[in-house]
């Protein structure tokens, strides 16, 4: 394939969406397998939406997920600028190119005037659509309009009868009723172009190969198509990705949950994973023509693979199985319990050095911890973690100066206050014993099972109150493990405190 080009087109309104993610990563990855180029470019025409600083935000947020541009509004190439807001006088030639060819029109129709069409329209049960009242105005009554100083919007001419024939590169040809289509505004009545324009002569001037946007814009094609054809240009190839769902079934909004890009971040999501995630939401590794269908069912499910390294894959291994024809056109549907599988997998990945340092921002402790402590807590947290900010409450305990608790968690069983009470104090002097130099896991645990074994106790009757009265939690590691991360002087400080509150 030659001369790829593929460009990531947002508009600066606020935070990435896990959608707007998906559409960049394909469009990452078509450039990468195809040997092209991706090209950021910020479509900000709509501007009465625009929020200050989100520019820059989205360029942080990409550049985190290891997505690099190769040109764009903030590297700059030789296709810019990059920014629709600075082109506006390319696009004032090209709607004049447009008027002079008699493919658009000015309309003069005020906002009270389509208002009251519309609503007629409704009560008619006919679909919402412009009535071409100023489609056939004459020059004459155009230059009186516009010397009375009229605003007008210009709207393209659409053809008013036959068939318009289309191609999706995932669907083959589409075919829409001519009499269906509406003539679009192309210009606003302040003189700034649409997206529909903007687009088509971005495109076209930037030599975009290949354009990838959501199934919702399906229905836009055909006008696309038909401007390209004004102006004499050949289009782009266009791939329609489907849509992300939620459970419900319903495409999948800022209602449904946190699927902002930044809040995933700030959660302690990995860039690996949201990578290997989104891209299963619309492409299968095991996709095949005549497979494909089985196989968007397969990424949709609620369930994992057999193997369940069958779905792992780096960002290099995506770039090798990736082919345009295997994305379905499915909607897959946001599974946030698989999303931190894939999470927990990439932090279980990470040596723990790395993890430790990625850990940090989230442990808020004081500094009086030295790293190797940090260390061996995080190390016994971290197959439990499925986000980096599990690390706090999974090794909370690790780094508290008193542990609160009730002393009802102390109790194992049907086992009396008096009996754990002695338990503790009979495990007390045992440990006491331990030289320093063996206070380590191993050595303790062999240390204190011989010891049960010798009373002929049960484990549980001794190991749970120890466990309690380390942690002060419910569910953790084992007592063994614990205590020999915090060694032997908090070990015992802890147990004489449990034995106190008994």
């Amino acid at each position: 394939m030659n001369n790829v080009r593929v460009r990531f087109a947002p508009s600066p309104t606020g935070y990435m969406h896990i959608g707007n993610l998906k559409t960049v990563l394909f469009d990452y990855v078509i450039a990468k397998r195809y040997g092209g180029d991706l090209i950021l470019r910020i479509e900000d025409t709509d501007q009465k939406r625009e929020v200050e600083g989100a520019t820059n935000e989205l360029i942080k947020i990409v550049d985190w997920l290891g997505l690099k541009f190769d040109e764009g509004a903030h590297i700059g190439g030789e296709y810019g600028p990059y920014i629709q807001s600075e082109r506006q006088e390319i696009y004032n030639k090209y709607i004049k190119e447009l008027l002079e060819k008699g493919e658009v029109y000015k309309c003069f129709c005020d906002e009270k005037r389509l208002t009251k069409m519309r609503e007629k329209q409704q009560n008619e049960k006919k679909a919402p659509r412009y009535d071409r009242a100023c489609r056939d105005l004459d020059g004459d009554k155009i230059r009186q309009m516009e010397a009375s100083g009229m605003k007008y919007v210009i709207r393209q001419k659409m053809p008013l009868e036959g068939e318009v024939v289309v191609k999706d590169e995932l669907r083959g040809e589409i075919k829409f009723k001519a009499s269906d289509l509406d003539d679009q505004v192309l210009v606003k009545s302040n003189g700034v172009p649409t997206y529909q324009l903007a687009n088509v002569v971005d495109d076209h001037l930037m030599k975009i190969s290949h354009v990838l946007r959501g199934e919702e814009w399906i229905p836009s094609l055909p006008k696309n198509i038909l401007l390209y054809k004004s102006f004499g240009w050949e289009a782009p190839k266009f791939i329609h990705a489907p849509l992300i769902l939620n459970k419900a079934g319903g495409k999948l909004s800022k209602r449904d949950g946190d699927v902002i890009v930044e809040a995933f971040k700030a959660n302690g999501y990995l860039p690996e994973a949201l990578i290997n995630y989104s891209i299963l939401l619309g492409w299968s590794p095991y996709a095949s023509t005549s497979t494909k269908n089985q196989n968007d069912k397969k990424v949709t499910e609620n369930k994992h693979s057999k193997n369940k390294n069958e779905e792992i894959l780096t960002i290099d291994e995506i770039i090798e199985k990736f082919e345009i024809k295997d994305i379905g056109i499915s909607g897959a549907v946001f599974d946030s319990d698989k999303l931190d599988y894939f999470n927990g997998y990439y932090i279980r990945e990470k040596n723990i050095d790395e993890l430790v340092e990625l850990c940090l921002p989230f442990l808020d402790i004081e500094s009086n911890f030295d790293k190797d402590y940090i260390k061996k807590a995080i190390s016994l947290a971290k197959d439990r973690m499925k986000k980096l900010s599990d690390v706090k409450e999974l090794t909370s305990f690790f780094f508290a100066d008193e542990l609160e608790y009730e002393k009802e968690l102390l109790i194992w069983k049907k086992l009396s206050h008096s009996d754990i009470k002695n338990n503790l104090e009979n495990l007390l002097g045992e440990l006491e014993k331990v030289d320093e130099k063996d206070w380590e896991e191993e050595k303790l645990q062999e240390k204190i099972i011989t010891y049960i074994k010798s009373i002929e106790g049960k484990n549980g009757d001794y190991l749970w109150p120890m466990r309690a009265s380390l942690t002060g939690e419910k569910v953790s590691p084992s007592p063994f493990e614990v205590a020999g991360v915090l060694g032997k002087e908090r070990s015992l400080a802890r147990i004489k405190s449990a034995i106190d509150k008994l």
